[in-house]
């Protein structure tokens, strides 16, 4: 075994205590993160823990978009507040022919007699204005529900897809934090050998320069990270800067096949977003209709009692009044052609929204198959036998027996293969979900 290599346990102890020390670094305003950062030790609750699920409880709690759109809902239903209710009828009281200019009526001037009235009148509407406003308003309701359950469906995908992000992030720091310590180990084993003689001073330069790029690439993994967390903060409605967020728990990678056929089907049979589109559909309908019967004649009927005071005496009376408007130019030509054309406009769009259910299902499909597939193609054990080679790489080093090309090829070839395996992992998590959210179904839990 070679003195400088550290046993498997050792190395993870390492690599969590550099994932913990990247955050606590992380959490430094910009411009006033030491040197020497990496090598402090971060406080208890430098990190926040939590899981996908709690992940997605709380966006769905503090979520400022999903906030702003349940608004939408008790919105739509005011609308049918409004649609319900009836007309007031009107009253009016007057006095007319008053004697308050000094004219002073008597039997010479046979002025006034002086009037008092009152009256009401209601407006009757024509056409079941009031039913086709409530169909209008009714299905407007359904409309803003299911354009709710939509931006839930979107939000649990791209709070879910952050999570992959931040474990992401995390894997690549813990690779970068790997790299940084072999150099580390290499430096400090040519500094000795170039006190005895026994090395050049060029190579330990050469490991000095590959230590600083190993430095600069933990730094970008860590910047990486901290974008990541900032996003999930972002969707899970926070005000704050959050501290360093690590997601626990393993990528998703589910057994069950899926298939295109089934994931096209569930898509177009649940997605909240296809059903938005068709009830939009009919409610451009019932607005037509709505409009149409706008242009119907409304009449009105009105009752006054009137009084008249004078000096051949007093009187009552009673009539009675029906006031029917004259449509002879405007009936609601303009309104109703609008309704028309929104009608239009809402097929063509419902007609877009199932085309590109089908496109999403097919592509959701093809990344499904491609992330399976290369997440396949290292259980032949393929990382294993990078690190083996890089291991070996390394004893070779120590003993002298190899250069430090040698090395650092080696450790390029595990860092490939490493990053690659990441990548398929999160790929592949980030894939399900997107079939989950593509066929708007919950993720097994």
């Amino acid at each position: 075994m070679p003195l400088l290599r550290p046993r498997p346990a050792r190395r993870r102890a390492r690599a969590a205590a550099c994932v913990a020390l990247a955050a606590a670094t992380l959490a430094w305003p910009s411009g006033q993160v030491p040197a020497a950062a990496p090598a402090l030790a971060p406080g208890p609750d430098a990190v926040e823990r939590m899981d996908v699920d709690a992940a997605v409880a709380e966006a769905l709690r503090h979520n400022l978009q999903l906030l702003a759109q349940t608004y939408e809902v008790p919105l739509a239903r005011a609308e049918v507040v409004t649609a319900r209710l009836r007309l007031n009828p009107t009253l009016s009281l007057g006095a007319d022919h008053l004697d308050l200019l000094g004219t002073h009526y008597d039997n010479v001037n046979h002025a006034g007699p002086q009037e008092f009235f009152v009256r009401t009148d209601v407006l009757l509407r024509g056409g079941r204005k009031r039913q086709r406003r409530i169909e209008v308003a009714e299905t407007g309701v359904v409309v803003a529900e299911q354009q709710l359950r939509d931006a839930v469906r979107r939000l649990v995908r791209d709070v879910q897809c952050a999570c992959v992000d931040v474990q992401y992030a995390a894997a690549a720091v813990e690779l970068a934090a790997i790299n940084r310590e072999l150099y580390a180990r290499v430096i400090a084993l040519n500094e000795i050998r170039v006190g005895t003689g026994d090395l050049a001073r060029v190579d330990l330069t050469r490991a000095q320069i590959a230590e600083l790029q190993a430095r600069n690439e933990l730094r970008q993994a860590q910047g990486a990270q901290k974008i990541a967390a900032n996003n999930l903060a972002l969707l899970l409605g926070r005000t704050r800067p959050a501290a360093a967020i690590f997601v626990t728990g393993e990528m998703r990678a589910d057994a069950a096949v899926y298939s295109l056929t089934d994931i096209r089907a569930q898509a177009l049979r649940r997605r909240p977003d296809l059903q938005a589109a068709r009830s939009e559909l009919r409610f451009t309908e019932f607005d037509v209709r709505r409009q149409i019967a706008e242009g119907k004649v409304d009449f009105s009927l009105g009752v006054e009692a009137r009084r008249q005071q004078g000096l051949a005496g007093t009187g009552n009376s009673l009539g009675f009044f029906f006031v029917v408007p004259l449509r002879l130019f405007d009936r609601n030509q303009g309104q109703i052609e609008r309704a028309r054309q929104h009608a239009g406009q809402a097929e063509q769009r419902a007609l877009a929204v199932e085309q590109s259910i089908r496109v999403e299902a097919e592509n959701a499909h093809v990344d499904y198959e491609v992330a399976r597939d290369l997440l396949r193609s290292f259980e032949g054990g393929m990382l294993a036998k990078a690190e083996q080679v890089l291991a070996t790489a390394e004893y070779a080093y120590e003993r002298g027996e190899a250069g430090l090309i040698e090395l650092i090829d080696a450790q390029r070839a595990f860092n490939d293969t490493r990053r690659t395996y990441n990548e398929a992992r999160a790929s592949f998590a980030k894939s399900l979900y997107v079939i989950d959210a593509v066929t708007a179904r919950e993720s097994p839990r």
